[in-house]
């Protein structure tokens, strides 16, 4: 099954982005603040349905923003995060990412042409090839990574911690049911660092 917040991810924006910087919570909000009411919620209970849209458009911008800062597009930022862990082929990235052969291709091109990701012969396969990050890949990706859970952390900081602990819970347990990929690890989840060339 493909995840619906992975496909909105990497399908938007392009690939020119801005230099690097730090905004945080306060830049997204004022974003938002600037719509004067027009299209904003009413304080009070939400769907489930409402607020799940509305809690993947809030990630999204946080996930989008912080990639334009540290130079790169949310698609190539999804697509390092993916890789964090280990290297994959084209057709489980494809699966994971929820993207088209070239679309896939083309991400991938774009991304290594920045010295970020390399193409390596598969183990496993002599006919095919993987996807691997490079140094300079895994060091942007685990500053990016930690940055976006720092962020998105901080948005349900109004809750009290027994309401975080709820949510994370009942929001672990919508991702597992409906077999979403492990397309952005657990903070405690650490990715074993090998030599890369």
């Amino acid at each position: 099954m493909t995840c619906p917040f992975v496909a909105h991810t990497v399908g938007a924006g392009s690939d020119n982005a801005a230099g690097p910087g730090r905004a945080g919570q306060v830049r997204l909000a004022g974003r938002f603040s600037r719509l004067d009411g027009m299209g904003r919620a009413d304080a009070g209970r939400m769907s489930i349905a409402t607020a799940l849209v509305r809690a993947s458009f809030l990630v999204n911008a946080v996930y989008a923003e912080t990639a334009r800062e540290y130079g790169i597009t949310a698609q190539q930022g999804q697509l390092m995060c993916v890789l964090m862990p280990r290297p994959y082929g084209m057709a489980d990235l494809g699966a994971m990412l929820g993207l088209a052969k070239s679309s896939l291709t083309g991400l991938v091109d774009r991304t290594a042409q920045r010295g970020l990701v390399r193409r390596e012969p598969d183990p496993e396969d002599g006919r095919a090839v993987r996807v691997a990050l490079t140094e300079q890949g895994t060091e942007l990706v685990d500053a990016f990574y930690a940055e976006t859970c720092r962020r998105v952390e901080l948005l349900p900081s109004g809750l009290a911690p027994g309401d975080r602990d709820a949510m994370a819970l009942l929001l672990s347990r919508v991702v597992t049911d409906n077999d979403v990929p492990v397309v952005f690890m657990d903070a405690d989840e650490a990715p074993p660092r090998t030599a890369r060339r």
